[in-house]
């Protein structure tokens, strides 16, 4: 969840970014001023990363923070299911 002009949006950005080419991932970028339910839930919190659904970081996040994260998604969902999820996808 991101909105324009906003710094810490556009560094973490440019983190899950440079991570996301080590992992299979589909990455989607919603703007929380262009839909007033997002701007409602996630408004004062942006940048907001979501993780399969669910809030994993806000404001800011480190490269080794999201590589672990996501590594834990590989492991909760299984390697080869993690794949199959995001063939295609990116």
């Amino acid at each position: 969840m991101t909105r324009t002009r906003c710094h810490l949006c556009e560094e973490m950005a440019q983190v899950v970014e440079a991570v996301a080419r080590e992992f299979p991932v589909r990455l989607e970028t919603r703007d929380v001023d262009e839909d007033e339910a997002l701007r409602n839930r996630y408004g004062l919190e942006v940048p907001v990363l979501l993780v399969n659904g669910r809030k994993a970081f806000k404001y800011r996040v480190t490269a080794a923070e999201l590589r672990r994260r996501l590594r834990a998604e590989q492991r909760r969902f299984g390697r080869a299911a993690w794949r199959r999820m995001f063939e295609g996808k990116r």
